[in-house]
């Protein structure tokens, strides 16, 4: 296997499960120093306990990671919560949760990895995750499909402020993929209905989101900054 993250250092949001633990094993199996902010401990990597919808414990968290690490070279905001409910139904408060964790998180890490990425003066790697949902909302959805339609928003913005110091910012947009998150919420038809949407005929791995992200996250996305790339498997093409 390709090494590209030997002598890197990496934060991982969300890393303890799911599509977040793969990213982690993907980043260490090349080489890669991980430390992973969750608030569920991570079996796969050093990691803080946080929650993240805690703005000043976030801020925090981040900064004892980079000082554990000696420097940042990679930021990858991968939490988030998702919840079904219809848009008559949806409570302000569940709404204000929703972007929380999903997208005022994602400010709170940029704003702390992107300031340590300037002082080393290397630059560095954002990748943040935000979802098909953001581009094409579902019923049942608003909330958790403007929170990461904001996603896309705060990696455009941040992408074209901080790309002076040598930072890319970009986001991927899973599709539907099997993870923990949601389970509760799908049937084995639902699953049936959605693999008809792909022209490759499956459902995503975890392990595709994870190859997209160490793209990104490595040299050979040096000149990609401020994209909302799909990793769907042709379920959506814009």
């Amino acid at each position: 296997m390709t090494r590209r993250f030997d002598g890197a250092t990496a934060v991982v949001t969300g890393g303890a499960r799911g599509i977040g633990a793969a990213i982690v094993d993907r980043l260490i199996d090349e080489g890669c120093d991980v430390i992973v902010l969750d608030r569920l401990a991570s079996e796969r990597a050093p990691g803080i306990v946080v929650d993240l919808a805690d703005v000043d414990a976030t801020r925090a968290a981040v900064e004892e990671a980079v000082g554990r690490l000696g420097g940042l070279d990679v930021l990858v905001n991968n939490a988030g919560i998702f919840r079904i409910t219809p848009l008559l139904e949806i409570d302000p408060s569940e709404w204000d949760e929703m972007f929380a964790v999903n997208t005022r998180s994602m400010l709170v890490t940029i704003q702390a990895a992107a300031s340590a990425m300037i002082a080393g003066g290397s630059g560095g790697r954002i990748v943040n995750t935000a979802s098909m949902g953001g581009k094409v909302g579902a019923p049942g959805q608003a909330h958790y499909a403007a929170s990461k339609a904001a996603v896309i928003s705060l990696t455009q913005v941040a992408a074209a402020e901080l790309g002076c110091h040598g930072i890319t910012v970009n986001a991927v947009c899973p599709g539907y993929v099997l993870t923990e998150m949601g389970a509760d919420t799908r049937s084995e038809e639902q699953v049936a209905e959605w693999s008809a949407l792909s022209p490759l005929g499956r459902l995503g791995t975890p392990g595709d989101v994870a190859e997209m992200v160490a793209f990104l996250a490595s040299p050979g996305g040096d000149y990609c900054t401020g994209q909302a790339l799909n990793v769907t498997g042709g379920m959506i093409t814009h």
